[in-house]
């Protein structure tokens, strides 16, 4: 059975810089992954070599047993999709659209729907407002929608081609708690879709149980990467993120806290450093 993902020695360089050394990551079926680090960390740049949108400088890189050099990118972007806080500028787009139209739209990678969706389109968007339990806001304007109930639509619109892999870029971003709740409560139905999930978030409180793996990505290189209770540690989180933290699980699902005692040792001894 093919991997879902398989990157080796895998490089990527803007102008002198590097920003991603060393890639070595595969995902293999029925793992949903999540990736965590800083701004700046090469999550972007990631983001964009797995989603065919970017090659790398350097290394191998198969994408649902696509080899980069040997496909057609366009062609392989459509078994791809792609949900980020920052498609909610396209909202003008929609405005006066009813959510069936948003959703069908997917299909051909629109913003706006310019094209007749056939019979089985519409039974397509019925059976994904099924799905999410979406079914009440048939027929009504996307533009009357509240922030969350938008982001899950366009969660639909996204499988409405049954993609193989479901990218989701900062998707809470913006989002009050209850909004939060809601939308990752529509994870699972992602997974059920026989759709693998990578989920990038700046939050481990959103990695629910539906998400099995996490790679830790630092200054383009890769901290950790496997099941999430090993990777999610205190350890691996302090030295991903530069700051001391600790990991607390409830429920299924990670909560992190900064460490007040280690930050103020670590404090003190940069401070001392500075009379030497």
């Amino acid at each position: 059975m093919q991997n879902v993902i398989d990157m080796k020695n895998v490089l990527f360089r803007r102008g002198q810089k590097e920003i991603l050394k060393s890639i070595n990551w595969t995902i293999k079926q029925n793992e949903h992954w999540a990736i965590l680090g800083l701004n700046g960390s090469g999550k972007t740049s990631l983001l964009n070599i797995i989603s065919a949108h970017q090659f790398p400088t350097e290394g191998e890189v198969h994408v649902l047993g696509n080899r980069f050099g040997e496909t057609n990118l366009p062609e392989l972007r459509k078994e791809i999709g792609f949900v980020s806080s920052s498609l909610e500028r396209f909202a003008q787009t929609f405005q006066h659209d009813t959510v069936e139209r948003v959703i069908i739209s997917g299909k051909f990678a629109s913003f706006g729907l310019y094209e007749q969706p056939s019979v089985a389109d519409w039974e397509r968007a019925d059976e994904l407002l099924h799905d999410f339990r979406l079914y009440y806001l048939k027929g009504k304007p996307f533009n009357l929608l509240s922030e969350g109930e938008k982001r899950r639509i366009l969660i639909t619109r996204a499988l409405m081609n049954k993609p193989r892999m479901l990218i989701m870029d900062e998707p809470c971003s913006g989002l009050d708690i209850l909004s939060r709740e809601q939308f990752l409560h529509t994870l699972e139905a992602v997974t059920k879709n026989n759709c693998h999930l990578i989920y990038v978030t700046h939050h481990v409180e959103e990695l629910v149980e539906d998400i099995t793996h996490v790679l830790l990505l630092k200054e383009g290189e890769i901290v950790a990467s496997g099941k999430k209770k090993e990777v999610l540690t205190g350890d691996l989180l302090t030295a991903t993120y530069n700051v001391p933290v600790r990991i607390r699980w409830d429920d299924g699902r990670p909560y992190l806290t900064i460490n007040k005692e280690m930050n103020e040792v670590s404090k003190q001894l940069k401070g001392s450093r500075m009379f030497t």
